[in-house]
C-alpha cells in the first residue's frame, strides 16, 4: 500500500509504500521526546516529494542514524540508517502519515536507552 506523509507546514513531504503491520515506539532519548511511533521500510521504499533546503539532519551518539526535520516547523518525519547496502533502512514516524490512527497498530517496546 502507498502511504504518503510529511511535516506540519508541507514543506517536507513524502511517500512510502509498505505493508503497515505495527510500529516501534523507542525509549532512546530523542525518540521519548519527540513521542515517535517508527515503522521500518527498506529505504528504497522512501520517496521524498517535497524538501528543499528545509530537511534538517540531526545525529548523536555513535551517528547511526539521521533523524530528520523540517527547519520551518521542527516536525520529525522520518530517519535514516545512514549505513550502506541492502539492510539500509528509513524509519517513518507513523504520526507523520496521513489518514493513519496511531491507537489502531500493534505496538512494540524497544529498549534503545540500553542499544
Amino acid at each position: 500500500m502507498l502511504y504518503k506523509g510529511g511535516c506540519h507546514c508541507g514543506k517536507v513531504a513524502f511517500e512510502v509504500e509498505g505493508e503497515l503491520d505495527g510500529v516501534v515506539r523507542c525509549n532512546c532519548s530523542i525518540c521519548a521526546r519527540k513521542g515517535a511511533l517508527l515503522w521500518a521500510v527498506p529505504h528504497d521504499r522512501l520517496t521524498l516529494v517535497a524538501w528543499g533546503d528545509d530537511l534538517g539532519r540531526y545525529t548523536f551518539g555513535a551517528g547511526k542514524i539521521a533523524h530528520r526535520f523540517c527547519r520551518t516547523c521542527g516536525i520529525h518525519p522520518f530517519a535514516e540508517d545512514v549505513s550502506e547496502g541492502p539492510e539500509h533502512s528509513a524509519y517513518i514516524n507513523v504520526r507523520c502519515l496521513d489518514g493513519i490512527d496511531p491507537s489502531t497498530l500493534s505496538i512494540f517496546d524497544f529498549d534503545g536507552r540500553s542499544a
